[in-house]
């Protein structure tokens, strides 16, 4: 029996840079993915975080009213996943993100240049062409976030997956970040249009980055440099763009017919609620609820999680590369939820930006690792599929959060009179808290269903 102090010693910082470097050397098609999904970012995260109060101020719409059509918009986007995320798997991961983002853009164009129809309120010319913007974008993004997880399974080795998953995630979140700076300065000029023409000009540039670095070749060359060409596998993805579709097959292999697999992605709900609330609660509590030079600033600060994700998610992907997905659950979910108390204390700038930072860590601890999964779990060709239909969940969380956050906030926090921001938050809180102590209690029955961990799955 070998002896323990024969082994060789671990070295903490190379196995914490390894990661890092092993994806710098990441092909050119999959760079051209991550670069346009940072400026998508940008665009969507920047443009929801105005949706709500574009539909008050500038459609005419009451608080319950946007928060409906908020709900039903970003709840739309992850049910088309859950239709159109194979399309990647049909396509191709290249037609698939160009055919999107051109949705995204006329979407946007429609719903900037809603304004010139005119009229205020439900059902009025101005209320139809913003609709159809959103249903354009609605369409796009169906496609475009599981042909961008497509991407980064076929770009990548068993050894750089986790760090190309949380590389994907982070960007994302650094362009969610960025209209924080962005925005105030041309809100304030030119008003909510003004800014979303920026972001329609940018879903613009990035339909030519994509065609420009992420070319036909770059893709074959990635695919054989990374995954290798399987010949079977070829012929199976060939042979799936053919066939029709075959609504007893599929149901017959629909993952959610595990039992396990689907308790694990559905009891996620209660604490996903918070990433709901990042849009339909966050920026109407910060600009009803705190000092000018706060709520004057409001994008900064519903903006910041964006931010620190892209920190955090490649150091916590290196990190924990080792530790089981259903532990980090737990502990992720509870790192993010716990905080939420601390908002039920009262308005304050400090406990906010607490509030912000602890969240965001448990994020970066479980989110990406999720995705990661779904993917991972897919069978050849089938990764599409698999991501939209993890996405389901998601969908449920935006519809139902939805449908009470409007009420709630004119309730709990009006635009005048008296306001009890700790009871809306304290409530919030709690609802979080039954994902990690669900899946706490859980842990014995789920068992070794679920642990893996992104270096010993994909080894």
């Amino acid at each position: 029996m070998q002896n323990s102090s024969d082994e060789p010693k671990k070295n903490p910082f190379k196995e914490l840079i390894e990661p890092f470097i092993a994806f710098a050397q990441a092909p050119r098609a999959l760079w051209g993915v991550n670069l346009t999904y940072l400026i998508e970012g940008m665009c969507y995260f920047g443009a929801l975080a105005l949706l709500a109060i574009y539909f008050n101020r500038e459609v005419g719409l009451s608080d319950a009213q946007a928060g409906w059509i908020v709900g039903a918009f970003t709840g739309g986007i992850t049910l088309a996943m859950f239709f159109f995320g194979e399309l990647a798997d049909r396509w191709g991961v290249r037609i698939a993100l160009a055919v999107s983002l051109i949705l995204m853009f006329f979407g946007r164009t429609l719903l900037t240049a809603g304004v010139v129809f005119g009229g205020s309120g439900m059902w009025s010319p101005v209320f139809f062409a913003s609709i159809g913007g959103l249903l354009l974008v609605v369409l796009g993004y169906g496609m475009y976030q599981p042909a961008a997880y497509v991407a980064v399974r076929q770009f990548t080795t068993p050894k750089t997956a986790a760090m190309g998953y949380a590389a994907l995630y982070a960007v994302m979140n650094l362009g969610g970040f960025i209209p924080g700076i962005l925005s105030p300065p041309i809100r304030n000029a030119f008003g909510i249009t003004g800014i979303y023409w920026v972001y329609t000009g940018l879903t613009a540039v990035s339909v030519a980055l994509l065609l420009g670095i992420t070319t036909r070749a770059s893709v074959i060359a990635a695919r054989k440099m990374n995954r290798g060409v399987d010949h079977e596998a070829e012929n199976a993805e060939k042979a799936r763009v053919k066939e029709p579709f075959n609504i007893h097959r599929w149901l017959r292999e629909h993952p959610l017919r595990d039992i396990k697999f689907s308790f694990f992605i559905f009891i996620l709900i209660p604490v996903q609620t918070l990433f709901a609330h990042q849009w339909l609660t966050l920026p109407q509590y910060v600009d009803r609820s705190f000092a000018p030079w706060v709520s004057q600033n409001m994008e900064f600060f519903v903006n910041l999680n964006p931010l620190l994700i892209f920190v955090l998610t490649p150091l916590v992907a290196a990190l924990t590369s080792r530790v089981d997905v259903y532990r980090m659950m737990i502990i992720g979910t509870f790192v993010m939820a716990v905080p939420t108390f601390l908002l039920a204390i009262g308005p304050n700038v400090t406990l906010l930006m607490t509030y912000i930072v602890l969240m965001s860590v448990g994020e970066a601890m479980w989110q990406p690792r999720f995705l990661q999964l779904a993917a991972e779990l897919a069978p050849e060709g089938k990764t599409g599929q698999y991501m939209g239909i993890a996405q389901f969940p998601w969908f449920l969380t935006k519809l139902l959060t939805s449908l009470y956050s409007g009420t709630m906030l004119a309730h709990y926090v009006p635009e005048s009179g008296g306001q009890s921001s700790e009871t809306l938050w304290l409530l919030y809180a709690c609802i979080a808290m039954v994902s990690p102590l669900s899946l706490f209690l859980a842990r014995k029955w789920m068992g070794d269903k679920l642990k893996t961990s992104a270096v010993g799955a994909s080894s």
